[in-house]
C-alpha cells in the first residue's frame, strides 16, 4: 500500500525528493526493496505532521507536501494542486502559510464524522475544518459543501511552528491537526482537487483497493 501512494507522489511530478517517513524499521526496509528512500522517525508523534517536522529538522527544504500512507488511490492531480499555491504564489498577496485541498462532498458524506468538511473565504483561505456538515444549512445552499481531502503542504517555517506549540482548543475537541494551524493565525489555501476514492484503515477496504487497482490495470 505504501508503494501505492510513493507512486502517486512520483507521478505527481512535483517534487525534487520524496521520502517515507516511518517509525517501524521493517516498513523502511520495505520501501528501500522496492526503491524508495525512507527515514526512521521516533514512534510517539501524535500527528503526520508532527512526523514530518521531525523530518523538517534534518533535511531542510523550502516547501514539505504530506501525502499520507493510507491513501493508495490519491490523484497524482490533487497532490500537485495542493502544492501549487506554494510552489507558484499569487503575485501581490499575502503568501500562504500552508495549503491544503477540498473537493465537493457527496450527499452520503454529509453526515459521516470521518468525512472531514472545510469553509473557505472568498479568497479561497480556509476559515474552519468540523466533523459535522458546515456551514449549517438554516437556509438553502447556495455552495455545494466541500470535503477536506487530508493532504498538506508547508512552509518551512510553519512546520517548525507547529511542532512546538501545544494542542489547541478546537483541534482538541473536534481532534483535528489542522485546526493548531488556523487557531495560531496560520493562513492555509485551499484548492479544488479531487477526493480520494476510499483511503484504507481496515484489511478490507485493502483489499477494496486492490480490487481496484486490478479493474484499472495497474
Amino acid at each position: 500500500m505504501v508503494q501505492w501512494v510513493y507512486e502517486r507522489a512520483v507521478a505527481s511530478g512535483i517534487a525534487d525528493r520524496i521520502l517515507i517517513a516511518t517509525p517501524d524499521q521493517e516498513i523502511s526496509d520495505r520501501c528501500r526493496a522496492f526503491g524508495a528512500e525512507a527515514v526512521l522517525t521516533r514512534s510517539d508523534h501524535p500527528s503526520g505532521t508532527d512526523r514530518i517536522a521531525e523530518v523538517a529538522l534534518t533535511h531542510p527544504a523550502d516547501v514539505y507536501v504530506n501525502v499520507q500512507g493510507d491513501e493508495p488511490l490519491i490523484d497524482p492531480a490533487s497532490i500537485a494542486s495542493c502544492a501549487d499555491p506554494l510552489l507558484h504564489p499569487a503575485p501581490c498577496s499575502l503568501l500562504p502559510d500552508l495549503a491544503s485541498v477540498w473537493a465537493v462532498c457527496k450527499p452520503e458524506e454529509l453526515d459521516n464524522p470521518a468525512v472531514v468538511k472545510v469553509v473557505t473565504g472568498l479568497d479561497g483561505y480556509a476559515m474552519y475544518f468540523s466533523r459535522h456538515p458546515i456551514p449549517y444549512p438554516r437556509n438553502a445552499r447556495a455552495l455545494p459543501v466541500k470535503k477536506h481531502v487530508g493532504i498538506y503542504a508547508y512552509r518551512r517555517e510553519a512546520l517548525l511552528s507547529y511542532s512546538r506549540w501545544r494542542p489547541t482548543p478546537l483541534e482538541q475537541s473536534e481532534s483535528l491537526e489542522q485546526l493548531r494551524f488556523l487557531e495560531h493565525g496560520c493562513r492555509m489555501i485551499m484548492s479544488e482537487g479531487a477526493g480520494s476514492e476510499l483511503a484504507v484503515d481496515t484489511p478490507e477496504q485493502a483489499e477494496e483497493v486492490r480490487a481496484i487497482l486490478a479493474a484499472w490495470g495497474v
